[in-house]
């Protein structure tokens, strides 16, 4: 929906002429009913982020107990059933980027400053980078230093470019993310040795492997540190510079038609591009299993897996078409449920306390794996040095069985999360809460 058919009031400020909207235009019922609890956070952003968050613990699930030799999105391999526990999380890491930049919006309808925002934006991207290179990472493989870039780096670093993006007219902020998520796929063919000494730096910004970083030692001894790129920066700057400018441009009258609009329309495109075979989903010689054109397979199941196949690392253009649309229509859907009814109020304590969550599930899922390993009298010593990044799992389990665990997972973080988001609404003050 355009901007100027938004009745919305204008006003001019020292970054020019903007629609800045009133506390009384986002009313705290601007995704769903609220409960008379303290709490000012939308109930739909926390429920939509709430499933993001178990359906990632079915993937960080799968990741040390499947023992598949092969990836889920290796077509020569993959069975449906593997590919789609694969695919529905697929979903998580938009919906992180996506609500990021939305809810670093809405805080400033909730009396934040430019400057508070700003400053918080910085400040807990910087923070997020410091907990993928150090906690998050040491719970992935118990090795230390263990250096890549997961979601939380690519989060971080898209955060302390929103610090200085939010500065910019809101119509640039949403240009710029509109670019960078439709034209980023131009980049596929630039390779980091183009940059020579600098490659590594290229491929951080928009890659998917591994690198050396050379540093001096005591004396003249150098050591070699290794670096693995998992989630680049480009193009999850750009989701959630898109997820701010969203932000700004729902209508409180007209939210829940215009968003799941959107969606449709965002989900149609994607159809299209995919069926005619168009532009933005890279080449199967660039990069690895999921880039390329989708093909008719020896069975029905193989050809729908081959055709929502797409390329995650680096996200590519149809990927993000693929997901964002479901996100967007599923956001419109949970504006019209009543957050205190259950399931939904089960699910939106999971949103409410997403680091912690994120932090604890990947501890809880390692215990549990070497707790199965020992009982079962298999292999243990792959989980206590590496993991599965670093070996392939030597005793894998069927995926009952890893349903039956991310189920057993998801049971265990409902009462440590209750406890936590209590602490945080009785604790509203306290600023470091904000971090964790």
């Amino acid at each position: 929906m355009p901007v100027d058919k938004v009745d919305l009031p204008v006003q001019e400020t020292d970054r020019g002429t903007s629609w800045e909207p009133r506390p009384a235009l986002l009313p705290e019922n601007l995704f769903a009913t609220q409960s008379p609890a303290k709490s000012s956070r939308l109930a739909s952003v926390d429920l939509l982020r709430g499933v993001a968050m178990i359906l990632m613990a079915l993937d960080h699930t799968r990741d040390f107990f499947s023992g598949s030799p092969f990836i889920p999105e290796d077509l020569a391999h993959t069975t449906g059933y593997l590919f789609f526990t694969r695919f529905v999380t697929h979903f998580c890491a938009p919906v992180f980027f996506l609500l990021a930049g939305t809810s670093g919006y809405l805080s400033l309808s909730r009396g934040k400053s430019f400057d508070q925002v700003s400053r918080f934006f910085w400040t807990r991207g910087l923070w997020l980078v410091f907990l993928n290179l150090t906690v998050v990472a040491f719970g992935w493989t118990s090795v230390f230093p263990f250096l890549f870039s997961d979601v939380l780096w690519s989060l971080g670093w898209s955060m302390v470019a929103m610090a200085f993006l939010m500065r910019l007219p809101m119509r640039w902020i949403a240009a710029f993310g509109l670019v960078v998520i439709v034209g980023h796929n131009l980049l596929d063919r630039v390779r980091p040795a183009v940059f020579g000494n600098f490659g590594w730096l290229w491929l951080i910004l928009y890659g998917h492997g591994n690198f050396w970083i050379q540093t001096n030692g005591l004396g003249s001894t150098k050591i070699l540190v290794w670096f693995f790129v998992l989630f680049p920066i480009i193009p999850w700057v750009g989701v959630m510079a898109v997820g701010y400018a969203l932000g700004h441009l729902i209508d409180p009258r007209l939210k829940r038609r215009s968003i799941l609009t959107v969606g449709v329309i965002v989900s149609l495109t994607f159809v299209i591009f995919r069926i005619f075979h168009l532009y933005g989903n890279s080449h199967h010689h660039i990069f690895g299993p999921g880039a390329g054109r989708w093909r008719i397979e020896p069975t029905l199941t193989l050809t729908i897996v081959s055709f929502f196949d797409t390329l995650k690392y680096p996200a590519s253009f149809q990927f993000l078409l693929m997901t964002l649309g479901p996100i967007l229509m599923a956001l419109a859907w949970l504006s019209d449920i009543n957050p205190e009814k259950w399931p939904a109020r089960a699910i939106r304590v999971y949103g409410q306390v997403p680091l912690f969550y994120y932090i604890v599930h990947i501890y809880v899922i390692r215990a549990c794996a070497v707790y199965t390993a020992l009982i079962s009298k298999q292999d243990v010593a792959w989980l206590r040095y590496g993991g599965f990044m670093l070996h392939r799992v030597p005793n894998g389990h069927g995926l009952p069985f890893v349903y039956a665990m991310w189920f057993g997972v998801v049971l265990f973080m409902y009462p440590l999360c209750k406890w936590y988001a209590r602490m945080k609404l009785s604790h509203e003050t306290s600023w470091w809460l904000r971090y964790l």
